[in-house]
């Protein structure tokens, strides 16, 4: 039954039930042609007057033509009157009509299939090619699954390149199961690689849908900078500390030890030098975007930053940021920092350890988490939250990562949580 799949299909059950399978007659109606109001009511009000039972009925809309399929039971000694009439609906509005009989074996085969599991392959870039799909749907096809569907995420593209945003994104609904999941994740990240494309591959369950919070890295991820290299050039050991910090990023030295070294190179700066850096903070493309679609659907909202709270506090008061969770910087009498810091580093285990504890203060099923980062100590909360984005990752994050996006600003993630453009320029359109 793959090759009656339409895209945007669902199911229902209409009209009177056919206990006897014996006397039941399957026939799929695909219909083609322009699309324009009414189509669609106009055949189903045809099917109604024999009282037929709609087992399946898909519809899909490209470049204003319509294709519409129907897969409908009745029995034999009425089949003909349908198909006639189903016929003089499709002439009178000018659209061609295909019939074709399914076995009820096969048909009984294909519902057995329905209960198999369902996966959503997200494509992102700035134009999507047909290369990019044609290494996607290959790798699919070798994997033994089935494309149930595929949905464009992003607005429509104008001929001209310089009259749209440079971002493309298509998503597929496949269904069955991998048969080396490892495998398939690993090719669709080389395949990611070579054509400079973003590419999520996700069970769709229950979870997929009903995401409710959301972890971010703060450095490189909600801003597009370190921090403490910023402090770090003001009190004149920019190039020291940064050394150093490339390195942990890299997973090369202990985060804890670097982050400790990093701090001791901060004393004698004046704390004036921070408000100073927090009020010119380079934020992330797409950043704005970002928070206020999360926010706009009801996500809780948290920085897990290994840089410093003064820092995040300034994010979570612009942003509205439910929590944040950071390092604090020791402050001397004189106002300067004394190269030392108050408490627990917050590094990789301890953000694991955070997203787990707000899960559970917010009552959040870890599968509808969502973590976002760049470095290394983020690694711990990509692999414990049910979504995991390397974002402009290190080398080393992006090959342990399942997720990944290097082509686009921040709001490529809500590509990945499966949001439509349309709906995204709606919500924000409603702000103003």
């Amino acid at each position: 039954m793959a090759e009656k799949k339409i895209p945007n299909s669902c199911h229902c059950a209409e009209g009177k039930k056919i206990d006897d399978e014996s006397n039941v007659e399957i026939i799929l109606a695909i219909f083609n042609g322009l699309d324009r109001p009414g189509v669609t009511a106009s055949f189903t009000s045809i099917l109604a007057k024999h009282d037929v039972s709609i087992l399946d009925i898909g519809q899909v809309d490209i470049h204003q033509h319509l294709t519409l399929g129907i897969l409908f039971a009745t029995t034999p000694d009425k089949s003909g009157f349908i198909l006639k009439d189903l016929l003089f609906g499709a002439n009178e509005l000018n659209i061609s009509v295909n019939f074709r009989i399914i076995e009820p074996d096969a048909y009984s085969k294909w519902v057995e299939a329905q209960g198999k599991n369902k996966y959503i392959v997200t494509i992102l870039a700035k134009q999507v090619s047909s290369a990019m799909v044609a290494a996607i749907t290959r790798e699919v096809s070798a994997q033994g699954m089935n494309i149930d569907g595929l949905d464009r995420l992003t607005g429509r593209i104008p001929l001209k390149p310089h009259e749209r945003v440079p971002k493309a994104s298509i998503e597929i609904s496949l269904r069955g199961n991998p048969l080396d999941r490892e495998k398939l994740q690993k090719t669709f990240m080389q395949i990611a690689n070579d054509f400079r494309m973003d590419v999520s591959f996700q069970q769709d369950s229950m979870f997929r849908r009903m995401r409710r919070l959301i972890c971010f890295d703060m450095d490189s991820t909600l801003i597009k900078t370190e921090v403490i290299d910023e402090l770090a050039m003001a009190n004149g050991v920019g190039d020291e500390v940064k050394a150093i910090t490339e390195s942990a990023m890299r997973g090369e030295i202990d985060f804890t030890e670097s982050f400790e070294r990093r701090v001791a190179l901060l004393k004698g700066l004046d704390i004036s030098v921070m408000r100073s850096i927090a009020e010119n903070l380079p934020l992330m493309d797409g950043l704005e975007r970002t928070m206020h679609i999360l926010k706009k659907v009801g996500f809780k909202i948290a920085i897990l930053s290994g840089g410093f709270t003064y820092f995040g506090k300034y994010l979570q008061d612009r942003f509205g940021i439910d929590y944040v969770y950071a390092n604090e910087l020791e402050i001397g009498m004189d106002g300067k920092l004394t190269g030392r810091h108050l408490g627990e580093v917050v590094d990789g285990r301890k953000k694991a350890e955070l997203l787990k504890l707000i899960a559970q203060v917010e009552k959040v099923d870890i599968r509808q988490t969502v973590a976002v980062g760049d470095g290394a100590n983020d690694l711990p909360m990509l692999s414990t939250a049910g979504l995991g984005i390397a974002f402009h990752a290190k080398p080393k994050v992006k090959e342990t990562a399942r997720q990944s996006i290097t082509t686009m600003g921040l709001d490529g993630i809500l590509y990945f949580l499966g949001y439509k453009d349309s709906l995204m320029d709606e919500m924000e359109f409603q702000n103003y």
